[in-house]
């Protein structure tokens, strides 16, 4: 008897707003962009049966692709649909660090969150391990688009790098499938120490 009721003052409510909706106004302009703003809203809204954004063939940038979440915290990281991985190694600061920045030979103590591009999934994390990853900068012992895409990091830093299968792990290695295409967020919790 109550869903009942429920539903009964669920219709009335549905109803009263639809019939003051429909008796407009005689201010014209609020009409209007009323009016306008719904139809934008609307259009920006995906709709049932709608075709999802095509890809466009051109390459991604740094600017495609969205990373939620500020230095040290774990990053939600997404990768659009509508473009291809770069071809190039991609680097771009999304929170500047501070202090000279870092060159071979210096040890880095960096986090990282690492999406795989073909399958948009999160395959490692030392966020989620709790704990910073130790290397020094140009002694081989990270892929060579960490080497060359940590140059000049400095603390503090988050730093986006998109990593092409040549400068990854190319045929594939450490559970990367072949030719993959790598997205990296850094943080640079020590540079030098």
């Amino acid at each position: 008897m109550q869903t009942l009721r429920r539903i009964i003052g669920i219709g009335t409510i549905a109803a009263a707003t639809f019939a003051l909706a429909a008796c407009g106004s005689d201010d014209h302009k609020g009409s209007a962009a009323t009016t306008s703003s719904a139809a934008a809203a609307a259009s920006a809204q995906p709709t049932f049966g709608q075709l999802p954004a095509q890809n466009t063939g051109a390459e991604c940038t740094a600017d495609d692709i969205v990373v939620v979440g500020g230095f040290g915290a774990t990053p939600k990281i997404t990768i659009p649909d509508t473009c291809t991985p770069p071809t190039q190694l991609v680097v771009k600061d999304l929170v500047p660090g501070s202090g000279p920045g870092a060159v071979a030979g210096q040890p880095l103590t960096m986090n990282y969150t690492l999406i795989t591009w073909s399958d948009k999934k999160k395959l490692d994390s030392s966020f989620d391990r709790g704990k910073p990853f130790q290397l020094t900068l140009g002694a081989g012992q990270v892929i060579p688009g960490w080497e060359q895409g940590l140059v000049g990091v400095q603390a503090g830093a988050r730093r986006l790098l998109i990593i092409p299968p040549n400068l990854g792990y190319g045929e594939g290695g450490n559970g990367i499938k072949p030719n993959e295409t790598l997205v990296f967020v850094t943080d640079a919790v020590a540079v030098g120490k």
